[in-house]
């Protein structure tokens, strides 16, 4: 890797032993993906997802003590993975107990990250994206990001530019303000190497499509022709169909990152590149693979279910994963107090938790639709399911999300928005 003066100066030690050794592995990181060089990270905020203050992770809060010791805090502000824990979600005694030992670390841990650079203590979510929360980058720009469905996001529906990377890669990219040049950085990294044709005979589900294309075309980039159909060709976050094209991408991107390990993907007429570039993003001979009506069928059936009882009922649900918009949070509200009365019920069947960023939170709990859905037994949290999840206690319960990222990684049981909804109040699934 050729690298520049300064870049060489840092890693001889001219800023001390710690951005030395940042540096050197930024160096190595790239050498491994044959990298020729360090690009400067331009987006305003960094993303890490390394959020959770587990016990066991000792070596990481060591090489944080000595990275604020030394003074080698982050070049940029971040926002940072959802926190693991939240009173509000239903926890027996013994899930309590095993959380604070779990997480022991939590609160020294934060400590940590607001001394390396951490940008608020509301800035926890995987949908750092959000206008309410701040971290929107611009087209073009290059993050040091590591949350895979942030990362996709970021990359497909912003048009900025960023590798999956992981939560320490990130950190010292946000650290050093640098990042190897390789992957999706690169135009040619951005190539489709996949046509997706979309031939459903309605708006397909967008959890469920992405894991379609996830588990299809696995790290690869897919250029997704059809989909326009359904969501036009607007993602201006101030319209309300821009905002429903962006939430779907959201969902769909999520589960094509944790299905697969899709990084970027290309919606024809609708997503950035795709409009600047059309089908000169395709590469030629890419093979095609066709999803209609029975192939989503096909693989919403193949999905496995690990309860020990499959016939059990449900007894918690969880609806965003990853976290959910305002108009989200807003959209569900009027579902499922809708459905709640055509079946005659004032509360729902079991509890109801709905996540979303600390600030879109914030917005949503002081209007009117939040006091109704508490009424109904829904918990609003900020928490990350999937930490709530990993732990043997909790994957013994029998819960139940429209989640694909959140079943791929745990024993939560998919259903579609419709099927949740009739779930959880009291209809016929």
């Amino acid at each position: 890797m050729k690298l520049t003066d300064e870049e060489q100066k840092i890693l001889d030690g001219a800023k001390g032993e710690m951005m030395a050794k940042v540096m050197k592995t930024l160096v190595m990181y790239g050498e491994t993906f044959n990298a020729d060089k360090m690009v400067n990270v331009t987006g305003k905020f960094g993303h890490l997802v390394t959020s959770f203050g587990l016990s066991m992770m000792k070596p990481v809060y060591d090489m944080m003590d000595k990275l604020i010791a030394e003074g080698a805090l982050s070049g940029q502000k971040f926002t940072v993975d959802p926190r693991p824990l939240d009173p509000k979600v239903p926890q027996s005694f013994l899930e309590k107990t095993l959380f604070k030992v779990m997480y022991s670390k939590q609160t020294d841990y934060e400590a940590q990250l607001e001394k390396i650079g951490l940008v608020n203590k509301s800035g926890f979510t995987c949908t750092c994206y959000m206008d309410e929360v701040g971290n929107v980058p611009k087209k073009g720009d290059i993050l040091s990001w590591a949350e895979s469905s942030a990362v996709v996001y970021a990359n497909s529906v912003l048009g900025a530019r960023c590798n999956r990377n992981s939560g320490i890669i990130e950190l010292f990219g946000s650290i050093a303000g640098k990042v190897p040049y390789f992957g999706l950085l690169t135009d040619e990294g951005r190539k489709a190497t996949w046509i997706v044709e979309v031939k459903t005979s309605k708006k397909p589900e967008a959890q469920l499509l992405g894991s379609a294309i996830g588990m299809k075309v696995m790290e690869e980039v897919p250029f997704i022709r059809g989909l326009d159909k359904w969501l036009g060709n607007d993602l201006n976050r101030q319209t309300k169909k821009g905002r429903d094209a962006c939430d779907f991408l959201k969902d769909m991107g999520a589960a094509t990152a944790s299905n697969g390990a899709v990084g970027l993907y290309h919606v024809e007429n609708l997503t950035p590149d795709a409009k600047e570039s059309g089908e000169n993003l395709i590469v030629k001979d890419s093979p095609v693979y066709v999803i209609d009506d029975a192939e989503l069928e096909r693989v919403k059936k193949s999905y496995p279910c690990i309860w020990k009882n499959i016939s059990a009922k449900p007894s918690l649900c969880f609806i965003g994963c990853p976290h959910l918009s305002t108009e989200q949070m807003e959209g569900w509200t009027e579902i499922l107090l809708s459905s709640l009365e055509k079946n005659g019920r004032k509360k729902f069947v079991f509890p109801v938790v709905l996540t979303a960023a600390p600030a879109v939170l914030e917005k949503f709990r002081v209007t009117e639709k939040a006091a109704k859905l508490g009424k109904a037994g829904a918990v609003l949290s900020d928490i990350c399911p999937l930490m709530y999840m990993n732990n043997p206690l909790c994957r013994k319960k029998n819960v139940i999300t429209n989640s694909n990222k959140l079943r791929t990684y745990s024993s939560s049981r998919y259903y579609t928005d419709e099927e949740i909804t009739a779930i959880v109040t009291g209809g016929k699934k």
